[in-house]
């Protein structure tokens, strides 16, 4: 998909300490016989992202010990216990200077398919400044921020919030693109969300 238009980058935010998950971190829960920050970075890349950006925080030198994240720039946060929005400051901060936007997923989302990361990036490249994955007409993640926005974006990245205070503020601006035919929103955060992952993982 690069020949279609500037290269879009992808930042995994994976650095949770997975504190409902019984202190494992997420990154490394194994879904499809891998840890799972590869299957996310895997699915952004196929999807079309390029450089991917993994922010790791929690664990981070077994994360890396442990996961295939060739091809991967990795970014560690140290304030990752601050919440999402540090991590999400720190991707922001690590992007090439000529990054025309960036796709942000979340570690624990492996409903997220590359179809739906490709969505977002025609809605990118067909003019959408910003972009959020809906399902069933429900926002949720990715997320895809130009770059006019990451300014704005890092300022606004507080606690847990992430990116949601951008969202919210630029909700004018904001292309909503359907996902709930190729993808599933829901999240792993506690062991009854992640059993059913990973027994549909196999």
């Amino acid at each position: 998909m690069g020949d279609q238009g500037p290269r879009v980058a992808a930042i995994v935010l994976a650095a949770g300490a997975g504190r409902r998950l019984g202190g494992r971190p997420k990154a490394l829960l194994q879904y499809r016989g891998r840890p799972l920050v590869e299957h996310a970075a895997a699915v952004v890349r196929e999807g079309g992202c390029d450089p991917v950006h993994v922010v790791l925080g929690a664990g981070r030198e077994r994360v890396a010990a442990a996961a295939d994240l060739a091809g991967c720039t990795v970014v560690a946060n140290p304030g990752w216990a601050a919440g999402m929005g540090s991590s999400l400051r720190a991707g922001l901060a690590s992007l090439p200077p000529d990054c025309p936007a960036a796709l942000v997923a979340l570690v624990d989302t492996p409903g997220v398919t590359a179809r739906a990361v490709a969505r977002l990036l025609a809605a990118h490249r067909a003019g959408a400044p910003l972009a959020a994955a809906v399902y069933g007409g429900v926002r949720g993640h990715p997320v895809l921020i130009g770059s006019r926005y990451f300014a704005e974006a890092a300022d606004a990245a507080r606690g847990d919030a992430g990116a949601r205070a951008l969202l919210a503020a630029r909700a004018a601006e904001l292309e909503l693109v359907e996902c709930g035919d190729v993808a599933l929103p829901d999240d792993a955060d506690t062991p009854e969300q992640w059993a059913r992952w990973a027994a549909e993982g196999g």
